[in-house]
């Protein structure tokens, strides 16, 4: 799959101190990246209410991203308290 990422996704990643979350996210975007199609990916669940918004679990973090055809646009990557308040 083909992987991009907006401005507010490295913003959000610029915030986070945590070395070993940064790590899992990066695992993630490879796993992704590598995948044919998100059923392969662990922890993701579609939002309710919207057709091309997921969500992939890391941890108390949620990585909020954008499915459509062969892309995946990686939109927010918030505290599980924070993320539906700005995502989608």
């Amino acid at each position: 799959m083909r992987i991009l990422f907006e401005r507010s996704f490295g913003r959000d990643l610029k915030k986070i101190r945590d070395k070993r979350l940064l790590r899992q996210v990066r695992e993630v975007v490879d796993q992704v990246e590598a995948s044919a199609s998100l059923s392969n990916v662990a922890n993701v669940r579609k939002i309710e209410g919207f057709d091309t918004y997921y969500r992939i679990r890391v941890g108390n973090y949620r990585l909020g991203i954008e499915v459509s055809e062969d892309r995946v646009i990686f939109v927010r990557c918030l505290n599980r308290k924070d993320i539906y308040r700005y995502f989608p």
